[in-house]
């Protein structure tokens, strides 16, 4: 049984998470990723107090968004002068740095407050699967979304083995009896 002063220590002691984006959802991840550097996943959590810890993420490259969001979601900022609005695609800015979708969605999710800026300073984002914290990481967690593997991820024999619901092959027999009358 591990003493108070442990179980105290334990309890403040900011954690290393790891946490794979590909596949993620952008928005479900950023709210995730929003709570843990908030402190809100432990259970001495304050508004007030700066208790979150550390998430690496890792394959920011492969985020998807739900919908049209590629081709429609604009990025705004504006540059200062007269007329200097400033628009930018996701797609684009996805392409420029395949971190920054995803760093713009935490930001925006986090509280708008002094403690923002830190928190964003323990949010660690790489576009692949290499980074420099791997000593720091005393824990893992899953992403929001189910992990959907995509048609090339499949084996030719899992294709074919797949259970069919319908069976179309007297389908094609009409086709090839239809093309027989013309």
């Amino acid at each position: 049984m591990a003493s108070k002063l442990s179980q105290n220590f334990q309890t403040f002691t900011r954690m290393w998470y790891l946490i794979d984006g590909r596949g993620q959802v952008v928005g479900r991840l950023a709210s995730m990723l929003s709570g843990v550097l908030q402190g809100k996943i432990k259970p001495i959590y304050h508004p007030a107090t700066d208790i979150g810890d550390h998430v690496v993420v890792i394959n920011t490259g492969d985020v998807v968004f739900t919908g049209r969001k590629w081709e429609k979601k604009l990025y705004r900022h504006h540059t200062g002068y007269p007329g200097g609005l400033k628009e930018i695609v996701a797609e684009k800015l996805h392409n420029k740095d395949e971190t920054m979708v995803l760093r713009k969605a935490v930001y925006g999710m986090l509280p708008k407050n002094n403690l923002r800026k830190k928190r964003m300073r323990r949010l660690h984002l790489f576009p692949t699967d290499i980074h420099p914290y791997q000593l720091n990481i005393t824990a893992t967690l899953e992403g929001p979304c189910l992990s959907l593997k995509r048609l090339e991820d499949y084996t030719k024999e899992e294709i074919e083995n797949y259970p069919k619901l319908f069976d179309t092959s007297h389908l094609l027999k009409l086709d090839l009896e239809m093309d027989s009358y013309t």
